[in-house]
């Protein structure tokens, strides 16, 4: 037991905690507190840290990268990146992906199988891509030889029957050499067809399915009437909770403003997007809607399905659809009827993130407020809400740590959020 103990680090645990704990900005406070009375930036730098200070043979990352700001993606890739043991992980984090990988195991969730891919991200998807179109030519190849025999064989069954037809409508001819010459072409022409459905047989033994199409996402943002020019504006902001406070702030986003919303974890990001749309009480200055403003958003904490009623029910109050209309819509987000019976608490943050995306498609909104929208989603998924957001004509707000992510969106304006301060272009409000 002691010479385990020794293995995993316990001997210099305090030492190595303090310097981790330091490294990544936490407060040792911290230590004492209940993990549940954390903040979600404060929760998710206090798991990496219990991962840097980890020393196990096999290390297993299950989305270690959901609500990490960016430097915390930084040290965790230094040292997922470093590591001399084995990294097993499991994350749609691309970027992170393509700094710390060696390898993908790719999960066939029709064949049930699992296939590995060498050489890092993108060599995966290289993979991916040749694998996928040689199973299509193969098919291909496949389905075209199969509809050649098969229509030889209805061809040649044409023939013999019409081959039949001539024979009895001709006079009859009692000349041997005659009849031996119609009877040798008869057995002939049987002979093609056996050896055609023979080889026919042959190919149906070898048949190659064709490849699987796998369900995928379809987004589409439903959007409102456009609002007034002003969409929200702080004046003089302030904003205490506990021991934080934001501001002051002054911030104004207008009509089809796109703003990137920045900052470490802590920093107040959510806070501020609470009191830009006048959500949150001001201990001091102002905070402005204008008229119009139709807001669609997707929560951190993916709250507004999570309650205690049937994920249907809720749904339903969410976007006024009927019975069939909730179910048909959820259905084309991966929820069916398994999912619809069961309370949005029941449900996986995955397919929470879809149902609060299937709510964005059924109501219409000229202002989008995401703050993490890529957590707990797939690859498919993650794409189509990079599409639709492009599309969108409204305001869009996000708070994002998915690198790729702002590198596929559209950006007009960069908010910066730091120690509860809020700066643009390098002047702080």
């Amino acid at each position: 037991a002691l010479e385990r103990w020794l293995v995993l680090g316990g001997a210099d645990l305090d030492v190595r905690a303090g310097e981790v704990w330091g490294e990544l900005g936490l407060p040792k406070r911290l230590l004492d507190q209940p993990t549940a009375t954390l903040s979600g930036g404060e929760a998710a730098r206090s798991s990496l840290a219990a991962v840097l200070l980890s020393r196990f043979d096999v290390l297993l990352l299950d989305e270690p990268t959901n609500d990490l700001d960016f430097a915390a993606l930084e040290r965790l890739e230094r040292f997922v990146a470093g590591r001399e043991g084995a990294v097993v992980l499991v994350s749609h984090d691309r970027a992170f992906l393509e700094r710390t990988i060696t390898a993908v195991v790719e999960l066939d969730d029709h064949a049930r199988t699992a296939s590995r891919f060498e050489g890092g991200w993108a060599a995966y998807l290289d993979g991916q891509a040749v694998a996928r179109r040689h199973a299509e030519e193969d098919y291909a190849a496949y389905r075209d030889k199969r509809g050649e025999l098969t229509g030889r064989i209805q061809r040649q069954k044409e023939w013999t029957v019409l081959g039949v037809k001539k024979a009895k409508t001709k006079a009859k001819d009692g000349d041997k050499f005659i009849r031996h010459h119609r009877k040798a072409t008869s057995e002939k022409q049987a002979a093609k067809i056996s050896q055609s459905e023979k080889a026919l047989t042959r190919l149906a033994a070898d048949a190659v399915e064709k490849p699987w199409e796998a369900w995928e996402l379809r987004l589409e943002l439903a959007e409102a009437s456009r609002s007034g020019r002003v969409v929200a504006r702080l004046e003089g902001a302030v904003v205490e909770r506990g021991r934080f406070t934001l501001g002051p702030v002054d911030v104004e986003v207008e009509w089809a403003d796109r703003v990137a919303v920045l900052g470490p974890n802590g920093a107040g990001k959510t806070t501020f997007l609470a009191a830009l749309l006048g959500r949150a009480e001001l201990a001091a200055g102002t905070s402005y809607v204008g008229p119009g403003v139709v807001v669609g958003e997707i929560d951190q904490a993916r709250s507004r399905l999570h309650d205690d009623v049937a994920l249907a029910a809720a749904f339903q109050g969410e976007t006024g659809l009927d019975a069939s209309e909730v179910r048909t819509l959820l259905a084309k987000f991966g929820l069916g009827a398994d999912h619809v019976t069961r309370s949005a608490r029941q449900l996986s943050p995955g397919e929470r993130t879809r149902a609060v995306l299937a709510v964005l498609q059924a109501r219409g909104a000229n202002c989008l407020v995401l703050d993490e929208p890529t957590n707990h989603l797939d690859l498919v998924a993650i794409t189509q809400l990079e599409q639709a957001v492009e599309a969108f004509s409204g305001t869009v707000l996000l708070v994002t740590h998915d690198r790729r992510l702002l590198e596929r969106v559209r950006i007009t304006r960069t908010l910066r959020v730091d120690a509860g301060r809020v700066s643009e272009q390098g002047i702080q409000s």
